[in-house]
Formats: structure tokens, C-alpha cells, sequence
């Protein structure tokens, strides 16, 4: 388990402190395991990453805001460990030379070495059915890119993108799985070579819902928990009792088989099934549930679909407060750079959140602070619980104010 030691120290900006949280000894690591700094004499894997967490954190949206942002102190640019401003043509080489395969790395083995603490600061909803179980929510979440500028991203005849396709550990409440693809690719083959741990819970959206993937899960004895396709075919075997006087969202309760052909040619009309029913207040509907799980109770089963609302909502947080939609280069190689130090980044930020917040505190409103103080001189305690909209008085009153007792104004002079 890491520890965290909050004395105070204003040696360092926030942005150094936030990337003092990578061990040196796995960096140093992944670095030599990828021989990512070989042939590199000034702009280094440390440099680069430096560059691009500065970009994501400050959401720069090209080189030059990076390059500009990191040149105005020199004072700043020592303390943050870089002996000098990276210049556009440079960074731009290391993005689309230097393969992204060091960053990936680099967030695997963060996620590893900060495991048991994350899993101790657990924030996830916890259903006591299954509390020893390992849950996983799967999903996809589509980039657009203009396909002009980023011609090997083609989607549509039109249109560019990519599909960042993700596993989410419950537990973690962090992806420990990531793949890039185009954005053509489904969501059922983003991750279809993946395999999980036998009783592992797999909770997934309807883009899933595949009779040979079904059978696949059910085999590696893992569950699965997905919505049922409209019109798929099956037959009733019981219907459940429901209990009385509760769950009175819960309609319908059945043990099912799936006797299409289809179901029949991939084996999964062997299985008995589980379809409980489910309305939807905030939407007016009914959904339908299916899981091989015959044992646990629907409320269960119900609670366990409503836990794929975290990946959306991991998404959202990407999406609005680190940079994945706008992007600093245009190769495949420097598009997914970006990506994975968005997740490094995502990753610290969390680490930070739930070791430093005395309060629960909405993700976007905590990457705000950080924002305004990365490049202050302010300890991390500091910023998370003693930075507040309060009214502070100068050490001394201002010799002159902006505009002067005779209403006169002391502007900048543009030149001719």
C-alpha cells in the first residue's frame, strides 16, 4: 500500500507535486522496458509526459498553449524538473515518434502499485448480495475527429473517429482495461479477446447483448448482466414470486430459454436465463434484464444494471475536465499519447481526491482548484480543503488603485 504524508511543503508548484506522485522507480522502469529515451538527448520521456499532464491539466488545446504556458517563468520550469520550455516542432516529434505503448504501460503499473490504496478510500455503492464478488462495467465511448485532418481515423464516409473501449473495476472505481480502435469497430468486438476471473460480474449496455459472447461468459463460469435485444425470442420456463410490499419497481421476475435459431446454433439455448423486469421512473419505461444468475434476488440484479451508469459517468469526467476530444497532434501514435496521459492524469487527480478531500467533493469542481493553483506554490491539503471564495485583504494598502481619485486610468499604451 503507498502512503501519503501531508506535512507542509511549498517547495514545489501543485504540478510537480501532483507528478512527485509517480514512483521514480517505476518510471525509471517502464522507460527502460520500452527504451522510450534511446537516441533522445534533450526532449525525454520525463519531458514529454511533464508536457502533456501541463496540457491536460490546464486543457490547452494545442502545442503552442502548452509551450507558451510552461516558458512564462523559468523559476517554474526549474522546480517542475525541466531544464527548459519545450518548442512546438519538438514536442510535436516526441508525440508522433515516441510510441504511446510507454504511457499505457506507465498507467497499468500506477494502477497496480496504488491498488490497495484505492481499494481502502472505496467510494463505489456496495450490494451486499454480492460484496466479494469482482464486478467489471464495459463499455465504449466514440471520439470525433475531423477526418480530414486525421485521415487514418475514418468512420463514416464524412466523418473520422476513434472508440475508447474500457473496463471498469467496481472496486477500484477506475478503468483496468483500455483499447483504442477505429470508431467502426462494435462495442461487443472492442474487447473480445478479454478474459476475467472465474464469478467475476460483468455488467453491460444492449451494444453486447450476443449470443456467442453470452455463451462465452457463461462458460468461463463469469455472470453477465445486460439488456435484452427488443424481439428476441424466448421461451418461459417459471416466473418468479415477487416479495410483497417492496420493489415495487421490480414487475416481472422469469427464468428463461432463448430458443431462436441463432440461440440454437451458438449453444446458449442450453442455458437457463434470468429476465426480470424493471420500470424506469425517470424514464417512463420498462427495461428488461437478462443474466445467467438464477440465484440472486431481481432487486439485486436490478441494482447491478444501475451500477453502468458509473462508466457513463466516468466518461462525462473525462470528457469535461481533461483533454480527449480536442487533440495537441494528429498520428494515430500521438493521438493515443493523449489518451493515456489523460488517464495517468485522471488516475493522480482520483489518488489526490480521495486521499487529500476532507469532503466529498463533485470531481469537476476539485479539477477547477487544481487548475486555478497548478502553478502555485500551495501544499495539495491546502488546495483541497482550505481554498475557499473568501474575502482576503492585501498585506498593504495598494500606493495606487486602478483608476485614481480624479477618475484618471492607468492603461497600457498600445503601440502605433
Amino acid at each position: 500500500m503507498a502512503f501519503f504524508f501531508f506535512f507542509l511543503n511549498t517547495k514545489f508548484p501543485v504540478l510537480r507535486q501532483i507528478f512527485n506522485m509517480i514512483p521514480r522507480h517505476i518510471f525509471r522502469k517502464i522507460v527502460r522496458e520500452h527504451q522510450s529515451d534511446k537516441g533522445c538527448s534533450k526532449y525525454k520521456t520525463e519531458d514529454q509526459l511533464v508536457s502533456l499532464m501541463f496540457g491536460q491539466l490546464n486543457k490547452c488545446y494545442t502545442l503552442a498553449d502548452i509551450s507558451i504556458g510552461l516558458s512564462i517563468s523559468s523559476t517554474f520550469l526549474s522546480d517542475i524538473g525541466l531544464a527548459q520550455s519545450p518548442v512546438k516542432s519538438t514536442m510535436s516529434d516526441g508525440n508522433k515518434n515516441r510510441d504511446y505503448k510507454v504511457f499505457e504501460a506507465l498507467y497499468y503499473e500506477l494502477l497496480k502499485y496504488y491498488k490497495q490504496s484505492l481499494k481502502s478510500k472505496h467510494q463505489s455503492h456496495v450490494i451486499e448480495e454480492i460484496k466479494n464478488h469482482n464486478i467489471k462495467l464495459i463499455d465504449s465511448t466514440l471520439v470525433s475527429l475531423c477526418l480530414n485532418t486525421f485521415d487514418w481515423a475514418k468512420y463514416r464516409t464524412a466523418k473520422g473517429g476513434l472508440k475508447i473501449h474500457t473496463v471498469r473495476d467496481d472496486e477500484l472505481a477506475l478503468p483496468d482495461l483500455i483499447n483504442i480502435t477505429e470508431a467502426k469497430i462494435h462495442d461487443r468486438y472492442g474487447l473480445e479477446n478479454n478474459t476475467f476471473a472465474k464469478n467475476t460480474i460483468i455488467v453491460e449496455d444492449r451494444a453486447y447483448f450476443d449470443f456467442k459472447l453470452m455463451k462465452t461468459r457463461h462458460l468461463a463460469q463469469n455472470y453477465f448482466v445486460t439488456r435484452i435485444k427488443v424481439n428476441t425470442k424466448y421461451e418461459t420456463i417459471e416466473e418468479k414470486e415477487l416479495p410483497e410490499g417492496k420493489d415495487q419497481d421490480i414487475l416481472k421476475d422469469e427464468i428463461i430459454q432463448l430458443n431462436s435459431e441463432k440461440a440454437i446454433e451458438t449453444g446458449i439455448n442450453d442455458v437457463k436465463l434470468r429476465l426480470v423486469h424493471v420500470f424506469k421512473e425517470d424514464e417512463g419505461k420498462v427495461i428488461e434484464i437478462i443474466t445467467n444468475n438464477l440465484d440472486w434476488s431481481a432487486r439485486t440484479i436490478a441494482d447491478l444494471y444501475k451500477k453502468r451508469w458509473d462508466i457513463e459517468l466516468f466518461f462525462k469526467a473525462m470528457k469535461q475536465n481533461l483533454q480527449i476530444k480536442t487533440f495537441v497532434g494528429t498520428s494515430e501514435n500521438a493521438v493515443k499519447s493523449q489518451i493515456f496521459v489523460a488517464m495517468i492524469t485522471y488516475l493522480l487527480l482520483e489518488l489526490i481526491k480521495r486521499f487529500y478531500c476532507d469532503k466529498k467533493t463533485a470531481f469537476s469542481n476539485f479539477c477547477e482548484k487544481i487548475r486555478i493553483c497548478l502553478m502555485h506554490y500551495l501544499t495539495l491539503n491546502y488546495v483541497c480543503n482550505e481554498l475557499k471564495p473568501i474575502v482576503k485583504k492585501a498585506k498593504k494598502p495598494p500606493e495606487k488603485t486602478l483608476f485614481g481619485e480624479d477618475n484618471s486610468c492607468y492603461q497600457a499604451v498600445l503601440p502605433l
